[in-house]
């Protein structure tokens, strides 16, 4: 069975991020046959500015050939104001841009949150999910991973201990590849059709 190659973006540029150490428990709960890496440069990503988006700074240029070369993406957002923060709607903006180089084209996409409150991040996931849209594309709906009051769910060492979130990313995880199993199997079913 071919390997799946997932990309795991953090939203956030903390140093103790709850939602870097989520994607890195998430890293040891994957299902056979997957990899992740987790991109942590979002800090070198700077401000978008779109009249350098066809000539965009290095940093750039590694972010989105990462996320091209894999199979699917997994993001681990916090809340902020009601949204996804500034740092990850930049790098989406730069990763979208320019016209017709979009790097989020057809990649199957997982989402989970830890935030410090009860919701857990909700709401930032549901604009994560809008901006799926115009990016095209294809997220895992189920199940949803809300990590709440993640200060009491992470040791010192940032190991997440709660083992309802540890079982909901496991299961979001194996959807991932399953669903990006089937995306890929039927674009090669389409590819042949075509031919």
């Amino acid at each position: 069975m071919e390997q799946v190659r997932i990309l795991g973006i953090p939203g956030s540029i903390r140093r103790n991020s709850y939602n870097k150490m989520l994607l890195r428990a998430a890293s040891s709960l994957l299902p056979e046959g997957a990899i992740m890496e987790i991109y942590e440069d979002l800090h070198l990503i700077p401000p978008f500015n779109q009249d350098e988006e066809r000539n965009p700074p290095e940093p750039v240029k590694e972010l989105k050939r990462r996320i091209k070369e894999a199979d699917a993406l997994v993001f681990a957002t916090p809340e902020y104001n009601y949204s996804v923060p500034g740092v990850l709607k930049n790098a989406i903006d730069w990763a979208s841009r320019p016209h017709g180089d979009n790097s989020f084209d057809g990649k199957p996409a997982a989402i989970m949150s830890a935030s410090i409150g009860m919701i857990g991040g909700a709401r930032a996931q549901y604009h994560l999910r809008q901006m799926f849209v115009f990016l095209n594309m294809y997220p895992v709906n189920l199940p949803e991973v809300f990590v709440t009051f993640a200060s009491q769910k992470f040791d010192s060492q940032g190991n997440l201990l709660d083992q309802d979130a540890k079982k909901f990313i496991s299961m979001l995880l194996t959807n991932l590849v399953d669903w990006t199993r089937f995306l890929k199997s039927r674009r090669l079913t389409e590819a042949k059709i075509s031919s």
